[in-house]
């Protein structure tokens, strides 16, 4: 089976290079940028102004090599990259919830943002609470690793210069 993913847009951010970028959007607390769509997915930007989050789909364009096993930044032991959020990933998929300040025309204005600057977007979807926001009672290998969230910034080691 093959598939193909063609970008809607590009996202713009202040972040050029994965060392010191924030490694989820509610580390980004602040960090603005913008989402700018292609005009031909302009039509499916209508009532997208009236949500607060946005989901963005995004393609990992600058991560290393698929890896299974990876040391994400919050550990410093390997897990299986499905037990993680690093981008090293055999498709690689990235999503943010993002703060949807306003839209002009076919820019939207994001805030909260841990995204590089020049990220294919793959797809939008609204951040609706009741759907997204569940309560979990286990979190995995991160239950021991409850301190390491303070270390909110990555250090490049999902680069492509440090395989």
């Amino acid at each position: 089976m093959s598939l193909q993913l063609d970008p809607i847009g590009i996202i713009r951010s202040p972040f050029t290079q994965a060392a010191g970028t924030p490694i989820q959007a509610s580390m980004a607390e602040g960090a603005t940028g913008t989402v700018e769509i292609l005009p031909a997915f302009a039509a499916g930007l209508k009532d997208l102004d009236g949500f607060d989050r946005i989901w963005l789909l995004y393609w990992f364009d600058r991560a290393v090599a698929p890896k299974l096993i990876v040391t994400p930044y919050l550990d410093d032991q390997p897990h299986g990259v499905f037990a993680t959020r690093a981008p090293a990933r055999p498709n690689a998929i990235g999503m943010s919830a993002v703060r949807l300040l306003r839209i002009d025309g076919c820019t939207l204005h994001v805030a909260d943002v841990d995204i590089l600057d020049g990220t294919p977007l793959l797809d939008i979807k609204p951040y609706v609470p009741a759907f997204d926001g569940r309560d979990a009672k286990r979190i995995g290998w991160l239950a021991a690793r409850q301190s390491a969230v303070n270390n909110t910034r990555a250090d490049g080691r999902f680069a492509p210069s440090n395989p």
